[in-house]
């Protein structure tokens, strides 16, 4: 068998895209550079769409960007030492990104979570040589989040000169999304309208500065999950992962959103298999949300307006779940078309247990506006 250095390379009979694939040296270095794809309307049967940036080519999804971009940060300040912890809380997505933050730039990872985690994430991340470690309790106020917090502020007693990136309030996850925005604006030029799932509030801040400065007027649109406290509802069950949480990340950027949506569970399960069987583009219960989202957008928008929608991961680590018969039985999210439109509400506080999805297009700070915490002391 001859060396394969050794085989004469004709460059003309390479297909152009393989010619022009990347190739890296570094894991880190294959994160970016996702593609865009059109999505044809997916409910509503109009002949409109939307661009969806799929970050689900990235190695482990979307926060591949801000796991290494924390980690890099804070090697550069000093705040973290060579070979020394990094100790963080995480649903999932997050900690393949800082798992792959540690493999790069040798660190050791540590990663609470709580038992709503996927056995396949987990076995993933201890795969990748990370310590998986879940938290058996919730905190009477602040839930799972809160009880994964916890842990980690014990942990990083434990382990003095160990780092936690608190994605919930770091200024580096907002940072780290220069990127994608950039990427974007390469990609499509003109931006009218995007559409984000929210979280920690770090890609929908991210993203929106940087295409905010060519395009001043776009109008960035939220979607949450029910049950979620971030833009003032009640704290409450949530089944949906990835989206949503029980406190207040300080990195949601309240004053860049045009509006906001509550999206339910059987809506992000019906919107992510037609997704699959339409498209084959498909993810979790993000990905279900925000396309369900921008197509009702593309249907009420004019055909000149573009709509972007972040698809933050692909739907691998979903198979028990919203892909799973028996699972979405269980939790009666079968046979459960979304509504022609939401709900509408004018302020948050006029309805803080939303059901079912719903549209408000007045945004605050919980923490700040006074209707909403009148109404949180009156429930005390």
């Amino acid at each position: 068998m001859r060396d394969f250095d050794a085989v004469r390379f004709d460059r003309a009979r390479v297909p152009r895209q393989v010619v022009g694939a990347l190739t890296a040296h570094s894991p880190a270095s294959v994160v970016g550079n996702t593609p865009v794809l059109w999505i044809p309307d997916v409910y509503f049967g109009s002949n409109r769409g939307f661009w969806a940036k799929l970050e689900g080519h990235n190695p482990g999804g979307i926060k591949d960007r801000p796991g290494l971009y924390m980690v890099a940060r804070a090697r550069e300040r000093g705040d973290l030492e060579p070979g020394q912890p990094v100790i963080e809380s995480t649903s999932g997505t997050l900690g393949l990104g800082l798992a792959l933050a540690g493999i790069a730039y040798d660190h050791p990872t540590i990663l609470v979570t709580d038992p709503g985690m996927e056995p396949l994430m987990q076995r993933l991340l201890t795969a990748y040589g990370a310590r998986v470690e879940a938290v058996g309790e919730p905190h009477p106020s602040g839930g799972w989040q809160q009880a994964r917090r916890d842990r980690v502020d014990a942990l990083l007693a434990e382990h003095p000169g160990a780092y936690c990136p608190d994605q919930y309030h770091n200024p580096d996850n907002v940072a780290a999304y220069a990127s994608l925005a950039h990427e974007l604006l390469g990609q499509l030029g003109r931006i009218d309208v995007l559409v984000c799932s929210v979280g920690t509030g770090g890609h929908s801040a991210g993203i929106s500065r940087v295409l905010r400065e060519t395009f001043p007027d776009l109008r960035l649109v939220g979607v949450d999950t029910v049950g979620s406290t971030i833009f003032g509802q009640r704290a409450g069950s949530r089944l949906m992962r990835g989206l949503g949480s029980s406190i207040y990340p300080g990195n949601v950027d309240y004053r860049a959103f045009t509006e906001v949506h509550w999206v339910t569970p059987s809506d992000a399960v019906w919107v992510c298999r037609r997704l699959a069987a339409a498209r084959y583009a498909t993810g979790g219960w993000s990905v279900g949300a925000v396309a369900l989202v921008a197509s009702w957008l593309a249907q009420r928008e004019s055909p000149a307006t573009r709509i972007v929608a972040i698809f933050p991961d692909g739907p691998q680590r979903y198979w028990n779940t919203i892909y799973d018969d028996g699972y979405c039985a269980q939790h009666a999210l079968l046979g459960r078309s979304p509504a022609r439109n939401p709900v509408f509400v004018a302020h948050p506080a006029d309805n803080q247990e939303i059901i079912c999805w719903t549209r408000c297009t007045t945004v605050v700070d919980p923490l700040a506006d006074t209707r909403i915490t009148t109404a949180q002391d009156a429930r005390r």
